[in-house]
């Protein structure tokens, strides 16, 4: 899409706070009237449609509609987003597992701002099947390159949480 769209969708997103849980509507009537600028086959459509839905507390509604941003073909930056809210949702619907299997590979993806935020939900979604060190080994893996000190040390911890020995 052309950069002026880019442009209101980001004001829509920069205006959210705004809307109020009682007026979450209003905000998704926004979405949905930019959604409905862009072709049909478009995946950045159901993208942020699931988005507003996720927003305003509704995974349920967000997940079909991420499904059908990736099945659309949507990639790069984008496409990783919708893989890491993807998984944020199908955990708090109770599908922690298919959050796991969703972003795991990703764990082995060309590196971005978004690492941290692939491992903070994958270490949800672990948790949320009771895989706990696995998810802190995996906050602390990516927590430690940001401290002033104890880089080495706190790396080494969040191996030793799943390597041998454990």
């Amino acid at each position: 899409m052309d950069q002026n769209w880019e442009d209101r969708v980001t004001a829509a997103w920069a205006g959210f706070d705004e809307y109020p849980e009682e007026r979450a509507h209003e905000f998704r009537a926004l979405i949905d009237a930019l959604v409905a600028e862009l072709p049909d086959d478009s995946p950045l459509g159901p993208f942020e449609q699931a988005c507003a839905w996720d927003s305003t507390g509704h995974s349920d509604k967000a997940v079909p509609l991420y499904r059908e941003a990736l099945a659309r073909g949507l990639d790069g930056y984008k496409g990783r987003r919708a893989k890491i809210q993807l998984s944020s949702s199908l955990r708090n619907t109770g599908r922690a597992e298919e959050g796991v299997e969703l972003l795991t590979p990703e764990l082995d993806a060309p590196s971005d701002e978004l690492d941290d935020a692939v491992r903070a939900t994958l270490a949800l979604c672990l948790s949320s099947l009771g895989r706990d060190r696995e998810g802190l080994a995996l906050v602390l893996g990516a927590l430690a390159p940001h401290l002033p000190r104890y880089q080495r040390s706190m790396a080494n911890y969040a191996r030793a949480l799943v390597g041998p020995g454990v």
